[in-house]
């Protein structure tokens, strides 16, 4: 929403100031400038990446237009799963959580928590290691480190269609020169017609410079912006799990383990003690 209503404030400020100048509104309307920008980016888009970075890119297009999920709602829904995992798990052993995350569906733990089960890779990232503290040889250390590597493989996969949209967005400007120059070699060979024609000529030629302008960072550029936010909102999240399930590996109690799990997160979102600690009464 905050996309679009960005997207109005641009186009409005634009256009608006434009026209308190006195311009004409129609000379803006170029659609052969169009074809020509968007068309060339597009190409030179396709050239530059794989089908998989294509997919990527298209369906980060459709996240950028929702709101962002990681709030202090689903912070606390998490951090109330981890500690009744961790306290089932310290009360009764590590045995007891296995028909949990083997089946987290059909676990009445996982399932006080549906924002994140209905999170795939959230509730795989969290069942996947309590799976390696139960039956693995693994130490902490290993684990940690473990952990590491894939919130890190996570954030660089996240970044793909995020670098692929700055540079389709870094090659608007570029494009649009293109559209200009054409424009003006149209002008150029056509010098006979009357001042007025040559005049409305080179409008429109330059309108492709101001579009590719436009284009790149008043609309496209902005959307990187976003998923690039959005990216280290979750890699945040990611870092929250881990920091608390290494806290209950090293033996600390569960309420001191999703204490560590709290401490990461970002302040603006982050619960304090007493919200979290109401919060994982209400779920026991």
């Amino acid at each position: 929403m905050l996309v679009i209503i960005g997207w109005v404030l641009v186009t409005a400020a634009i256009i608006g100031g434009f026209i308190m100048a006195g311009g004409h509104v129609v000379v803006l309307w170029q659609p052969v400038e169009v074809i020509i920008i968007f068309g060339a980016a597009t190409g030179g888009f396709l050239i530059a990446n794989s089908p998989k970075t294509i997919k990527a890119t298209l369906g980060a297009f459709g996240q950028a237009m929702k709101g962002s999920k990681y709030n202090k709602a689903l912070y606390m829904e998490t951090l109330g799963l981890l500690y009744n995992i961790f306290t089932r798990a310290r009360k009764d052993g590590l045995m007891a959580i296995e028909a949990d995350i083997e089946e987290p569906h059909n676990s009445e733990i996982f399932k006080a928590a549906p924002t994140v089960l209905g999170d795939h890779h959230a509730v795989e990232f969290i069942s996947d290691y309590l799976r390696l503290m139960v039956s693995s040889t693994l130490d902490v250390h290993q684990i940690d480190n473990l952990m590491d590597i894939e919130i890190e493989t996570h954030h660089h996969e996240g970044e793909v269609p995020i670098t692929a949209i700055s540079r389709f967005a870094d090659g608007l400007p570029a494009f649009g020169i293109i559209a200009a120059v054409m424009g003006v070699v149209h002008t150029m060979e056509s010098v006979t017609l009357p001042p007025e024609e040559l005049g409305k000529l080179i409008a429109a030629a330059l309108v492709g410079t101001f579009l590719g302008i436009l284009l790149s960072y008043g609309f496209v550029g902005p959307i990187a912006g976003i998923l690039q936010v959005k990216l280290d909102e979750s890699t945040k999240y990611y870092q929250s799990v881990k920091v608390s399930l290494i806290a209950f590996m090293n033996g600390y109690p569960p309420q001191v383990s999703v204490e560590f799990g709290r401490k990461v997160l970002f302040s603006t979102e982050r619960p304090d003690f007493k919200e979290l600690e109401d919060h994982i009464k209400k779920r026991k």
